[in-house]
């Protein structure tokens, strides 16, 4: 069943975080992506299976943890934007990583977060990704691969390098 996140949801949700709960919602208004951008604290939109450029570009500037792990897919604008975000971002459920400059910026962007990075929905991973996840210091879940590029492969090997993180 799809539910939608209006502005009047969103602005509900900044009166009464805890009499609104955001998993709930499949996809979103553009100016509710806009209103919760404001919010202090963590946004855990899970439920979200897509997301417009635009709201992308909203969420982008929340300062603070932003949880996207309902998302499959992202145009590339939207990965562009969402690399900007400055806080902990959670894609675990992302299908594919691409050679695209906002996918590639993701990737690095991805790579640079603290802790663990759980991307188990990914089942392709262009090179430029692989180069650029294999810098990422903590646990990297990668369990939805179904085929890697042995650049690719060679490129998180190299993690292991002197000592696997797990």
């Amino acid at each position: 069943m799809s539910k939608k996140l209006t502005l009047k949801i969103a602005q509900k949700f900044l009166n009464d975080p805890d009499g609104v709960s955001l998993e709930d919602y499949t996809s979103m208004d553009d100016a509710a992506a806009q209103a919760l951008a404001q919010h202090k604290g963590g946004l855990y939109l899970e439920g979200l299976t897509n997301l417009s450029d635009a709201a992308a570009q909203a969420l982008a500037q929340h300062d603070g943890y932003l949880s996207l792990d309902g998302l499959t897919n992202l145009s590339d604008a939207a990965a562009q934007a969402l690399a900007r975000h400055e806080g902990g971002l959670w894609l675990s459920r992302l299908t594919s990583l691409s050679d695209l400059p906002g996918h590639f910026a993701l990737a690095k962007k991805l790579a640079q977060d603290e802790g663990d990075l759980s991307l188990y929905g990914l089942t392709s991973l262009s090179d430029a990704a692989a180069q650029a996840l294999g810098k990422h210091k903590g646990r990297l879940d990668l369990n939805g691969l179904t085929s890697l590029s042995e650049a690719a492969a060679q490129a998180l090997a190299q993690r292991c390098a002197s000592s696997c993180p797990w």
